[in-house]
């Protein structure tokens, strides 16, 4: 369906140097190319990869899931306790771009005459450039929130610092600005809502982003595109409120022009319930058991930290530890993982069930804790998990933070997500008329409670605003589900030298380092050194 990427991703995304721009005249097309693109299948596909590799067992499961501390490793606690593999950051960074260029490629075949015509068989030009640039927006967002400054690209914008996906001229691109960055996807994200026809689909056929879903039936529609990108911009406006010029004025426009107002606006890649394309998590645990819900989310959602009692979401995002009687008595001999796997798992609603595993014990101590922690539950775990780019419960989150902290849609959140995970109506009921009045630390802390799953969003909300306050940081005692050489506590240890909190920022690739020097030096002195402790523009916590 595509022309060969393998060798120009390897090139954009390395910065390989100049040398090999001698040899790119040589570099043909792919003989097994198509000359006839589907431009859904490169947009599922990228889709698919960049959900993938964000939410796969290494850039998620081994950074920030756990660092955000809705997980804790098994057995290998040393990436929970900061010190993540270097590779795995430069996959992030690789992969990343690989997609952005796919996204790039559908705005290149339907800006340009000689294929413009057959691309509109698939659906609107313009709405499919407006679903590119959505999706550029939000991998460039994921980039600089993880990074700092980075190599940036625009569709509608040809400031000279924005280099990165021109192969065709620049090998060795310059990092831009997180000013710049931040600015321009807001104003990407409303020049794209503003070319969408709303009353006509995304793409044709193939649509599995921007689609709602009834009796089964996909019906692709610009609506939800249009939400979503007004969604993220608000996201993202909220993120640098006081620190971009002008995105106080974006926040406003973003909620006027139409955000999300229900689940069914909810974006996200749905896998396959098979194990041909199944959710990563759910791939990777039918061959390994790493990772738990952590302690420090467990005891937030049963009420032993923060001020908002047993959540039920508990028994939603958690499986219970044993098998009850009943399960060990059914004559199956299935263990716990197999009921898990195949969703014949019970769920418990008793809070003594869930203890969670500790988070970054030493490794040493891991093996004595992990008997009692809980896995993720059936719900999470299994073959066609969605995994979400933005629902509508964070829009409820982001509205009452805008509206002043407003209760209204603080509770609108809470049930929102609520509902999402199953949770049935009289207990949301009960559970939301007992809320404790809004205000910036129980919004912020309902917020990460229901960005479960999406720790990419919750890593960067807790930077820019220190919410949950009740996170495990270093230097600080934490509590062992069993005592261990007669100790009932142990002291959370960084690997890293310096952190005394959350890390804020991901290492550069070594690849850039060393294919991509003097701009690697550049944007590390911008920024104030590469470290995993130097604070982005909009960090305040």
């Amino acid at each position: 369906m595509k022309k060969i990427f393998l060798i120009l991703s390897v090139l954009t995304v390395t910065f390989i140097s100049n040398s090999c721009a001698d040899k790119f005249d040589e570099i043909d097309i792919n003989p097994n190319s198509t000359d006839k693109p589907l431009s859904y299948g490169i947009f599922n596909g990228a889709n698919k990869e960049l959900m993938d590799n964000t939410r796969d067992e290494w850039q998620s499961g081994r950074i920030v899931l756990p660092w955000v501390q809705y997980s804790a490793q098994r057995a290998y606690t040393e990436e929970d306790r900061y010190q993540y593999r270097l590779s795995t950051g430069d996959a992030l960074w690789s992969f990343s771009y690989r997609v952005a260029q796919d996204y790039k490629q559908i705005i290149d075949l339907n800006t340009d005459p000689a294929t413009s015509v057959q691309m509109a068989l698939y659906g609107p030009n313009k709405n499919q450039i407006a679903a590119a640039r959505v999706m550029l927006s939000y991998v460039f967002l994921n980039l600089v929130d993880s990074y700092g400054d980075i190599p940036y690209w625009s569709y509608g914008n040809k400031d000279a610092d924005f280099q990165a996906l021109n192969i065709d001229t620049t090998l060795q691109p310059k990092f831009a600005s997180q000013q710049k960055v931040y600015a321009d996807i807001m104003k990407e994200l409303k020049e794209a809502a503003a070319m969408i026809d709303e009353n006509q689909s995304v793409f044709s056929k193939g649509d599995n982003l921007f689609s709602y879903l009834n009796n089964n039936i996909r019906t692709s529609k610009g609506i939800k595109l249009k939400k979503f990108a007004n969604s993220l911009r608000l996201r993202v406006a909220t993120r640098v409120k006081g620190v971009v010029p002008g995105a106080e004025a974006h926040i406003a426009d973003a909620i006027a022009s139409g955000v999300m107002t229900s689940n069914a606006d909810n974006v996200g890649v749905t896998y396959e319930n098979n194990l041909v394309n199944p959710s990563p998590l759910y791939d990777n645990f039918r061959v390994r058991s790493d990772f738990s819900v952590s302690k420090t989310f467990v005891d937030l959602l049963k009420g032993n930290s923060g001020n908002f009692g047993l959540d039920p979401r508990l028994f939603k995002y958690a499986t219970k530890s044993k098998l009850s009687a009943a399960e060990l008595a059914d004559g199956t001999n299935k263990s716990l993982k197999d009921r898990i796997l195949d969703g014949s798992i019970t769920e418990s609603t008793d809070p003594n069930d869930f203890k969670g595993m500790p988070y970054g014990v030493p490794s040493s101590l891991a093996p004595s804790q992990a008997a009692s922690s809980n896995f993720f539950s059936k719900n999470i775990l299994k073959p066609d998990y969605t995994e979400i780019l933005m629902e509508y419960s964070e829009v409820e989150f982001l509205l009452s933070e805008a509206n002043g902290w407003s209760q209204t849609n603080y509770v609108n959140g809470v049930k929102a997500s609520m509902e999402k995970w199953g949770v049935n109506a009289a207990t949301i009921s009960s559970f939301v008329s007992g809320l404790p009045a809004a205000s910036k630390a129980n919004v912020l802390t309902q917020k990460y409670i229901s960005l479960f799953m999406q720790p990419y969003e919750a890593w960067a909300e807790y930077r820019r605003t220190g919410y949950p306050n009740m996170l495990l940081l270093p230097g600080q005692t934490g509590t062992l589900n069993v005592a261990s050489g007669g100790n009932t506590t142990y002291t959370f240890t960084s690997l890293i030298a310096g952190l005394t909190d959350l890390p804020t920022r991901l290492f550069y690739p070594t690849t850039v380092q060393t294919l991509n020097t003097a701009n690697y030096q550049a944007a590390s002195n911008a920024i104030g050194g590469d470290k995993m402790n130097t604070k982005l523009i909009w960090d305040k916590n």
